[in-house]
């Protein structure tokens, strides 16, 4: 089984109507087990848990917002949507905080049973305005999890309508990574988001390199959100208002059928 590691790659993000818009950045994640977490500070003095450090992972980033340990927070989940799960491994594919600051569009939990199939995932998104919606796919028995889908039910961008279809296409996470978004109405493609990573060892050099690459890594990726708001804005892409929150922090995800 996969502990933890880092990642470097690409993301990449592509707006079809009613204005081409893309955009591609180089960054790098880390992928944590969460049983694993407390001890990756031995490996280096880089990284913390839930303490400030250079590089550091905090619980307060993900799963409810409580602080309280993921672990329990996502078994419960799987609970909840039926979906059985022996006490495997869980892992979380995720930017760090970076001297304090973090934020992940999109973190990703890999829930594994003991004898290592995989069990579950679960997109975790969040938005800039604090609030983050799960969609969980139940892969039991799919060990190279086909397309599945879900309605849309978590507000994002401004400048996105709520009426969207999500497709999503996943390689888990082994030497290499690789996740793709397709976004599409009822006139049809919309977006396409992806990205693409290679596997690194979790140890002080290359957490050096992460930093030294990709300096100030997380306060880049808001910045970056709203450089590319205001240049959707200044297109003429209309803004949307905010919609309240969805009541249920959680929407079920589901296989696409092969045609």
């Amino acid at each position: 089984m996969i502990r933890s590691q880092l990642y470097f790659g690409t993301v990449s993000h592509r707006r079809l109507r009613p204005r081409v818009h893309a955009l591609k950045y180089r960054m790098f994640w880390t992928l944590l087990d969460l049983d694993d977490i407390p001890d990756l500070p031995k490996r280096s003095a880089l990284f913390s848990y839930n303490r400030f450090n250079v590089l550091s992972f905090h619980d307060a980033d993900h799963g409810d917002g409580s602080g309280g340990a993921l672990r329990p927070q996502i078994e419960r989940m799987l609970d909840e949507h039926g979906i059985a799960f022996d006490g495997g491994s869980i892992l979380l594919f995720c930017m760090p905080r970076v001297l304090g600051y973090g934020f992940n569009p999109i973190s990703v939990y890999f829930c594994h049973l003991r004898d290592g199939s995989l069990a579950a995932i679960v997109y975790e998104v969040h938005n800039t305005f604090g609030e983050r919606h799960s969609y969980v796919f139940d892969a039991h028995e799919k060990t190279r999890p086909a397309a599945h889908g879900c309605d849309k039910r978590f507000h994002v961008s401004p400048f996105m309508d709520m009426g969207m279809h999500y497709e999503f296409r996943t390689l888990l996470p082994a030497e290499r990574f690789a996740l793709a978004i397709r976004g599409s109405d009822a006139d049809g493609a919309l977006i396409h988001a992806s990205l693409a990573c290679a596997a690194r060892s979790f140890h002080t050099l290359n957490l050096l390199r992460g930093l030294l690459l990709y300096p100030l890594l997380t306060l880049k990726v808001t910045a970056a959100i709203h450089w590319h708001a205001l240049r959707l804005w200044l297109k003429g892409i209309r803004v949307r208002h905010k919609p309240e929150p969805p009541l249920q922090p959680t929407t079920v995800v589901s296989s696409i059928p092969r045609s």
